[in-house]
């Protein structure tokens, strides 16, 4: 009996040794709680996902290719007094009108395929908008102005998101509009409080109003993009939380505590990544590989809002950053052909990516699923305009007891009224996990009708109201007269900014910042240590192999011109 009994004991003992060993190995290598695991698609399925996937991309490609010959013929045609990105999003409501009128006849079925994903748009379209801005900044106004810009974009944004998440809450619970939660109310608050003035820019570059202007409005919207981002999270993740056990103080430091997290731990990210790669193409010399170089700056490009995102980030914010120091320290380390590479490329890609945006804003009219309510959208729209005038008049006044050059009452306006919504605001919007699906149909929709209202009637409107306000300066005033030039693409170009192309030597530097007694605070402390650590500083050998390299290029292209099939020497006298 004692034979038979002592391998059953064996068993059982072996069992639980391996079910305690498996169980203890379990806990150390899983991470607690476990991510679910995607199922792989096989055969069939994913065919037809494969299938699928394609038509979306064909059509969006479809959709882009029409975009861009719409802004071929804008130039063509000399219709400079409209912006490219109203024009743009009357195409995109023009084609969803008449695929509509396909599905209706039955010819053709393009639901899925004009449905904007707002995963596509986080991906893979908003990375190189942001990181383009931040890299085409002009350094001087930015950093000279910095702390106005800061303030508008992170304060001014939070006073508008609890201004309109406010008033919303407070409208429903006395039944003047449909009813959201506070967290619900806040969400909304501050997607919509996300600026996007691409038509006011176009108009202040045509007219040539005050640079500070300019620089306000656009550094603003620069940063108050990211800051919009973060505050949406953090109304999502209040959302997402059990939040009836919390005091109201509780959850606004928990709310306060999270939004400093992502804001300054994305923004710290992306400069170190930025200082990163600025330091190893200073000493990893690819200046005479372009090829490797450019794909380099690629990498660090992108590289910010991936790892961002992977560790419950901002990727918006670190691409920002990262950006921003790319081009103060990077970008002078390169060969002048990956420099001027880098400006147009960004360029295109970036216009590329907001075309298609603006385009699928005009397409969801028609494509998403609407729940319009016209007490909602009209009271939103007002709690929009008083928002942004509670955010821009108080701060500035608050600024020109420190500021040299005021801000005056018409600058006031003007970046009031230059408060434009674009497509981060509607992105955002289908983003929200928001339940029942009504609300989240109400919040769609009310999004897309201030984004148009803000694009079609005040971005239209901005012209006349500059040269009303007698902001436009006096000689651009003369020589726009006549023609006033609203494409962005075309001067994009047409032109290559000088700032980016960095040509100076050693002493030449030191001549031009370091000895300047004008310069005070970050500005004389970056050119005084961190631009020369950071920089490579070229000898007369650099600045003659680049020349050369320049030299060489041009002439290999004008050689391929002068051979090709249609070349003649009256093509060649009227090229040189």
């Amino acid at each position: 009996m004692a034979e038979e009994d002592f391998p059953n004991t064996t068993h059982e003992g072996f069992n639980v040794t391996l079910h305690t060993t498996l169980a203890v190995t379990t806990k150390l290598v899983r991470p607690s709680p476990a991510k679910p695991i995607l199922p792989v698609q096989t055969g069939q399925q994913a065919q037809q996902e494969e299938q699928s996937s394609g038509m979306t991309i064909f059509f969006s490609l479809l959709v882009l290719a029409i975009c861009i010959i719409l802004v071929h013929l804008l130039i063509r045609y000399r219709l400079h007094f409209l912006p490219e990105s109203v024009a743009v999003v009357s195409l995109g409501i023009l084609m969803g009108a008449v695929i509509k009128i396909i599905e209706f006849k039955k010819l053709a079925n393009w639901k899925e395929e004009e449905m904007f994903r707002p995963n596509m748009f986080f991906l893979l379209l908003l990375p190189p908008i942001i990181f383009e801005s931040g890299y085409s900044l002009h350094k001087g106004n930015f950093f000279q102005n910095i702390g106005s810009i800061t303030l508008f974009a992170v304060f001014g944004t939070a006073i508008s998101a609890f201004v309109v998440g406010g008033g919303i809450y407070f409208l429903g619970q006395a039944d003047v509009i449909s009813k959201l939660n506070m967290t619900d109310s806040f969400a909304f608050g501050s997607l919509i409080s996300a600026v996007d003035p691409v038509a006011t820019i176009a108009i202040f570059n045509a007219l040539h109003v005050d640079p500070v202007l300019n620089m306000l409005v656009f550094g603003e919207s620069i940063l108050n993009d990211a800051v919009s981002i973060v505050l949406t999270n953090t109304a999502e993740g209040l959302t997402r939380k059990n939040m009836s056990d919390v005091s109201g103080w509780q959850t606004f430091l928990q709310a306060l505590g999270y939004f400093l997290k992502m804001f300054f731990g994305s923004a710290a990210l992306g400069t170190l990544t930025g200082l990163i790669s600025a330091l190893v193409l200073k000493h990893i010399d690819l200046r005479k590989t372009p090829s490797l170089e450019f794909g380099m700056m690629i990498i660090f490009a992108y590289l910010p809002y991936g790892l961002a995102e992977g560790i419950s980030l901002s990727g918006i914010m670190a691409i920002l950053f990262s950006g921003i120091v790319m081009s103060h320290y990077t970008h002078h380390n390169l060969s002048p052909v990956t420099q001027i590479l880098m400006q147009q490329t960004l360029r295109t890609v970036a216009f590329l990516c907001e075309t298609c945006v603006f385009a699928f804003l005009g397409l969801s009219i028609f494509s998403f699923p609407h729940k319009f309510e016209i007490s909602f959208v009209i009271w939103c729209i007002v709690l929009v305009l008083f928002g942004r005038a509670v955010n821009i008049f108080p701060l500035s006044y608050l600024l020109n007891f420190f500021r040299d050059h005021k801000i005056t009452p018409k600058m006031m306006f003007i970046m009031w009224f230059s408060g434009l919504r674009g497509a981060i605001p509607y992105a955002l919007s289908l983003h929200l996990d928001l339940e029942p699906m009504e609300k989240r149909q109400l919040i769609g929709t009310t999004t897309i009708s201030i984004v148009l209202f803000t694009i079609l009637l005040l971005g239209g409107s901005t012209m006349p109201l500059i040269r009303f306000a007698d902001i436009e300066d006096a000689r651009a005033r003369r020589r726009n007269k006549k023609d006033v030039n609203l494409s962005k693409t075309e001067k994009m170009g047409n032109t290559v900014e000088s700032e980016h192309l960095s040509e100076l030597t050693e002493e030449e530097y030191e001549a031009h910042y370091v000895r300047r007694q004008d310069l005070k605070g970050f500005l004389w402390l970056d050119a005084k240590y961190l631009n020369p650590f950071f920089t490579r500083r070229l000898t007369q050998e650099d600045l003659h192999h680049g020349r050369i390299q320049m030299k060489t290029l041009t002439n290999k292209w004008y050689e391929e011109v002068r051979q090709g099939p249609s070349g003649s020497e009256d093509d060649e006298q009227e090229l040189l």
